[in-house]
């Protein structure tokens, strides 16, 4: 589990195939900030842009580790087939604040960054999410976009899509990779898992409901 609260931003410099097939995933190769990994071992959670993955190997003198990522999970998500920057997010501690919301680092859906423009000392980001996922977005919930936790200012429907207005504060445009968003950008989204087990729990009153009659 997560918080939706980056911790750094890490970048993938290297990128292995796994097999000679179109149903092989990858192998990727994370550079991170000096210290970074002390306290990560084998087989610890990171969330890479909000997708969770397993730590496969380190080399803490120079500060990388590798994940290894099924074809399935770079089918689902944005941003770790190529290199560039990622936001990096260990998992969550029994003892950590969770200082964001709950976060599973399941990627739900890909959304598109419609705008993105500052407006006064903070930024205006607005997301087309896909149709599918319009039911669980709402005003001043919660929403998780490539990994990090924010809060929904507004929401529009639209036959395409549900489009999502957030704010972005001058701290989140500095120190996550969100800030090199442009109109266009694809993201990775992660709905409330709130939202998720209450659509879950009324769509089975629905069903019982039915059954009974």
């Amino acid at each position: 589990m997560f918080t939706g609260i980056i911790t750094a931003v890490g970048r993938i410099v290297a990128i292995h195939d796994l097999g000679s097939s179109l149903s092989h995933g990858k192998r990727l190769t994370l550079q991170c900030p000096e210290g970074y990994l002390d306290d990560v071992g084998l087989g610890d959670s990171i969330a890479l842009n909000g997708a969770c993955m397993t730590v496969t190997s380190l080399d803490a003198a120079r500060h990388q580790f590798t994940i290894d990522i099924s074809a399935e999970s770079l089918a689902c998500t944005s941003g770790l087939d190529s290199p560039g920057p990622v936001n990096l997010e260990k998992a969550l501690r029994a003892v950590d604040r969770l200082g964001g919301h709950i976060v599973s680092g399941h990627v739900d859906g890909i959304g598109k960054v419609s705008h993105f423009a500052q407006v006064g000392e903070s930024w205006e980001l607005c997301i087309l999410a896909p149709q599918l996922l319009a039911k669980y977005l709402a005003y001043k919930g919660s929403i998780t976009v490539n990994g990090v936790s924010l809060t929904v200012n507004r929401v529009h429907d639209q036959p395409d899509g549900c489009e999502v207005s957030i704010n972005l504060i001058p701290h989140t445009v500095d120190h996550t990779s969100l800030g090199s968003l442009q109109a266009g950008s694809v993201v990775n989204l992660e709905i409330d898992t709130v939202a998720r087990y209450v659509e879950r729990m009324l769509s089975s009153s629905v069903l019982t409901e039915k059954a009974l009659t």
